[in-house]
This record gives C-alpha cells, structure tokens and sequence, in this order.
C-alpha cells in the first residue's frame, strides 16, 4: 500500500489572524478568501486558535440587533484546535474527518503550521485515487 502523506494535498496559501484582530475585519477577511476557517496565530507565530465562519454568527446576529460590531477574535475563536502532523498519511486524516465535525484541520510540522487540510480535498483525493 502507498502512503500518501497530508501534506501532498493540503492548502499552503491558508488566511491567518491575530487574537487582537476586530471581529468584523476578521469575517470580512474570511468571506473576501472564501474560506471556511483561518487560523489564528499569536504574534511568536504559534498557534492560537481557529476562527470558523460558524463562530462568526454569533458577533453578526449581535451586530444586527444592536447595529454595532464588538468583539475580537479571541473572543470567538476555538482555542482548543485539533491539528494533524505533517507527517499523517491522507487514510487517517479521512478517519478523523469521520471523528470530529470540523471542516478543515490545521497540519503542523512540529510546533509550527505549515497548512490546512480540508474535508473536501481529502474526498476528492480518495475519490481520484481509490
């Protein structure tokens, strides 16, 4: 059986944000990238957290009833995020896939992020090769 590592189909060009970043530029940067998810890195670099388009309704539901934006990303975001190594053959993303609800994980090299693997290209990678 060939392995095929995550990082041969994970997205390398991944919307970052700081903790500190308003919460209105943050959805705005987030629909502007069409993204799901951008990660949210402290100013070492490290990982923070993850800012879904899920955890924006929150702060966009306030926004309309009240006609104000407050809040930042860290106080929506997931700090608590579930990452996959570099090194993780594509089979046991697709398994975690089946585990958790998330859409997209970040991979890590070490400490450090190096990408974001979605659901949707773990699919289409098994769809291609199986």
């Amino acid at each position: 059986m060939i392995v095929h590592r995550i990082t041969s189909i994970m997205r390398r060009d991944i919307q970052t944000l700081a903790p500190e970043t308003p919460i209105r530029q943050a959805i705005s940067t987030l629909l502007d990238a069409r993204a799901a998810a951008a990660l949210v890195l402290d100013e070492d670099g490290q990982l923070a957290g993850i800012l879904t388009q899920k955890d924006c309704f929150r702060p966009a539901l306030h926004a309309s009833y009240h006609q104000e934006w407050t809040g930042r990303v860290a106080d929506q975001m997931s700090p608590n995020v579930i990452t996959v190594a570099a090194s993780d053959d594509v089979i046991r993303v697709a398994e975690m896939f089946l585990s958790h609800s998330h859409r997209a994980f970040p991979v890590m090299e070490g400490t450090q992020v190096v990408g974001m693997t979605h659901r949707s290209d773990v699919l289409a990678f098994m769809l291609q090769e199986g």
